[in-house]
């Protein structure tokens, strides 16, 4: 599944493939995260709501 993700070093806004998913956090104070990589090789990260992480988990699978 791809993703829209914004390149901070670039300060543009990317396409590409979600690689892993995240939870961050504990409690009633959750939030979702999805990673993906640049196509030189640099991490980058957004936070979902819970439906988005959802819909990632079965995609990654």
């Amino acid at each position: 599944m791809d993703y829209k993700f914004y390149d901070v070093k670039k300060k543009t806004s990317v396409t590409t493939a979600i690689t892993e998913c995240k939870v961050y956090g504990e409690g009633t104070r959750v939030r979702y995260a999805v990673c993906g990589k640049t196509s030189d090789g640099r991490n980058l990260l957004v936070f979902v709501n819970k439906e988005t992480y959802d819909k990632a988990v079965k995609a990654v699978k």
